[in-house]
């Protein structure tokens, strides 16, 4: 029987990489309400916002109402995304607890994504990184595309490997594997990870699975198995990625959870307020959750 680890922590990034998508805006207080309902829920880590051009994502445009809004639990990591110094520097009046730069696997992905290479995308992280250090705000690195790309297909581990050592040459502290498109399976998934853990140890790397494929879970499993203990995921299954056609959501926190205290796994989350979370900002989406746990809850709540 294998043996997994004894705890888990769960980074949810529903309101940013779950909401930056959505074509209609999202009012700063909904997004407010969704934080305040995951921590109440239990959850740890937050991914809140993204100090992005609002001209390329609306959505995350009310960024500053967003964190100076949010009641902050002793205890809970609020990180957000920021792609250059100038957004790094936007994010400090909202004191965030960490900052997250991002890198693909693919050369392909990284042109399309953010319109250079993967070398010069690091350049381009290099002073967030030295600057966060220094005022001691930790740095999570986001590696996309770890096992497949929408342009260049399969992705070999020696690119993770390649993408993680430059992460960790700029002096970012830990790492997620992501399976952008979702078209992982267990064993790519482990290769991947074993191509991070080259440069980055077991603690400082977590898994980010998306579901096009229907092996988020599997996925996850196969992770546990090597002894990851961080993981990503959407609450409600929300998000996609914009640049990946067909791409469908993050894996659904609720499914997570689901299979993690199935496997007698602490997590701290309560399940039901985690669902709770889920159903309020789908209700103002005007759509079902898609998670089949939540869904499977709240039917039989129904009667």
């Amino acid at each position: 029987m294998s043996r997994y680890p004894a705890q888990v922590r769960l980074i949810d990034v529903g309101p940013r990489d779950g909401l930056q998508n959505e074509k209609s805006p999202v009012p700063a207080e909904v997004k407010i309400g969704l934080v305040h309902r995951l921590q109440q829920a239990g959850l740890k880590e937050i991914e809140v916002t993204s100090h992005v051009s609002p001209k390329w994502v609306p959505q995350m445009a009310d960024n500053h109402e967003v964190m100076s809004g949010i009641e902050r639990q002793p205890g809970v990591r609020y990180s957000v995304l920021t792609p250059n110094l100038k957004g790094y520097e936007a994010s400090l009046a909202d004191r965030p607890d960490e900052v997250v730069v991002f890198g693909s696997a693919s050369e392909a992905f990284s042109q399309k994504n953010i319109n250079c290479s993967i070398a010069e995308s690091i350049e381009r992280f290099a002073p967030v990184v030295e600057a966060a250090r220094a005022r001691g705000i930790a740095v999570r690195g986001a590696m996309s595309c770890t096992v497949g790309c929408p342009y260049e297909g399969e992705v070999a581990p020696e690119r993770v490997a390649y993408l993680a050592g430059l992460l960790k040459g700029i002096g970012v502290q830990r790492v997620d594997v992501a399976d952008t498109i979702g078209v992982g399976t267990p064993l790519k998934v482990q290769r991947a990870v074993e191509a991070t853990l080259q440069h980055f140890a077991l603690d400082d790397v977590s898994g980010h699975f998306h579901d096009t494929y229907g092996q988020a879970l599997s996925n996850t499993l196969a992770a546990l198995q090597m002894g990851v203990w961080n993981f990503q995921s959407s609450v409600a299954g929300l998000g996609g990625c914009p640049y990946a056609k067909g791409a469908t959501g993050n894996v659904a926190t609720e499914d997570v959870v689901y299979l993690l205290h199935g496997l007698g796994i602490d997590t701290g989350i309560d399940l039901d307020r985690l669902i709770d979370a889920g159903a309020y900002v789908s209700n103002f989406l005007g759509r079902k959750p898609n998670s089949r746990v939540a869904t499977a809850v709240l039917n039989k709540r129904a009667g």
